[in-house]
């Protein structure tokens, strides 16, 4: 490593911690210009209407996962994993909920850290996460008067060694069972396409992480009935990517699934309950044979690994 001092810092949106929570989390998101992109009178007004709308149904949400997200305790067992490796202080610093990453700039001021490095836990690019928690730290530090030098990690979705760790968690997920037999759905979150027609490239970024699954998949000689990308998380009536995930499952051709989260490192709400708990009930309405949800990422030896690597990289 370097001479300077340096810190790492894991960048993420976050999860609620208690269903408290849980508004905090949807004011900050909706508070994003990242998020709303419009003029902050209009992104006030449309995220009080989405808000009340959807709070309560949120709360329950993570009243069925037993009234916290599961993302901050596996980010925690994350950094212990990573503190093996690493010789330097690691933080999470997450978007809208605690902890933020003024708690860990604090501590990085007071120890005389001089270069950060931003570790996204988003494996693609876009505007509304990397950008966003980068943005969100620059301003931060600028506030406090505290000028380090800032390291961001590039996007690593089509990076061969996380290509080969997603690829391990989709076969771990479909273990004793023949993958011919079954679709494989790749679901990222979605976004909507005035996001994209303004230049974010997260849409080639997460087309680029499929198909080198896809490459990944055919040169080991693992074949899946089907490999389809889809997209989750859809909220409103705006056009978004397609196809919608909700829709295909609705639509079967074929009913044996498997889903892995493509734009997730660690599991969250989104996988733990939209896709296993929320989606799943679709697939035992229609009938489906089998239904499988990978997991993240979370603590992989081939992820920590991975940033472990390109820390070092970045900082040689």
């Amino acid at each position: 490593m370097g001479m300077q001092k340096q810190a790492l810092l894991l960048l993420n949106m976050g999860g609620p911690n208690t269903i408290e929570e849980v508004e905090l989390f949807l004011r900050n998101m909706f508070a994003d210009k990242n998020i709303l992109t419009m003029n902050p009178y209009m992104r006030q007004f449309v995220a009080n209407i989405i808000i009340s709308k959807r709070l309560e149904d949120v709360k329950e949400n993570y009243r069925l996962l037993g009234g916290k997200s599961p993302l901050p305790d596996l980010t925690d067992d994350l950094i212990d994993h990573l503190k093996t490796k690493l010789d330097m202080p690691i933080f999470a610093a997450m978007r809208y909920v605690p902890p933020f990453a003024d708690r860990a700039l604090y501590q990085c001021q007071n120890e005389g850290i001089e270069e950060l490095i931003l570790f996204p836990m988003y494996p693609q690019y876009s505007t509304t996460t990397t950008l966003s928690s980068v943005e969100d730290i620059e301003q931060r530090c600028e506030k406090m008067g505290y000028h380090p030098k800032i390291t961001v990690i590039d996007p690593y979705y089509d990076d061969y060694d996380y290509i080969e760790a997603c690829c391990e968690k989709i076969l771990y997920a479909v273990e004793g069972k023949e993958t011919k037999e079954y679709d494989l759905l790749l679901s990222a979150h979605g976004l909507p396409l005035s996001i994209i027609k303004d230049g974010d490239p997260y849409q080639n970024q997460v087309e680029g992480n499929a198909s080198a699954i896809r490459t990944y998949l055919a040169m080991k000689g693992i074949e899946f009935h089907d490999i389809k990308l889809v997209y989750q998380s859809k909220v409103g009536s705006s056009a978004w990517l397609e196809p919608n995930l909700i829709d295909v499952l609705r639509n079967p051709t074929h009913r044996k699934v498997l889903i892995y989260p493509l734009a997730f490192t660690l599991d969250n709400s989104e996988t733990v309950f939209e896709l296993d708990i929320e989606h799943r009930e679709i697939a035992e309405k229609l009938k489906y044979k089998d239904y499988l949800v990978s997991k993240c990422m979370n603590t992989s030896e081939k992820f920590v690994q991975l940033i472990v690597d390109r820390v070092y990289a970045a900082t040689v």
